[in-house]
């Protein structure tokens, strides 16, 4: 039987450390829901990852670095990085869940 589930129910507790988590792992895809509250990259560290990376942004707000730029998403807001695009998460506020969704792509 085919379950049911709803992508902003029951969101982990995320106050001390970001939360992800594997929604669906399927051949060359991977989905996963990220839920920050307050957390950023740390100093001098950035993503460069081998897989694209779609991202949508449900639930709250971000800055996103690049060494190019940066981009503000707000709720319905999605990106597509792609592979070895070195990026950073520079803010999520800390009075608010943001949740994310994540499809990495090889």
């Amino acid at each position: 039987m085919v379950e049911k589930k709803n992508i902003l129910a029951e969101l982990p507790d995320a106050l001390k450390r970001e939360v992800g988590e594997t929604l669906l792992r399927y051949e060359n895809c991977r989905i996963e829901r990220i839920v920050s509250h307050g957390q950023a990259s740390p100093d001098g560290f950035w993503y460069d990852q081998e897989e694209g990376e779609w991202v949508l942004l449900l639930k709250g707000s971000a800055v996103i670095t690049f060494e190019d730029g940066e981009l503000e998403l707000s709720p319905g807001d999605h990106i597509f990085i792609p592979p070895h695009a070195r990026h950073r998460v520079k803010y999520t506020p800390p009075d608010t869940d943001t949740v994310w969704i994540c499809v990495f792509v090889k």
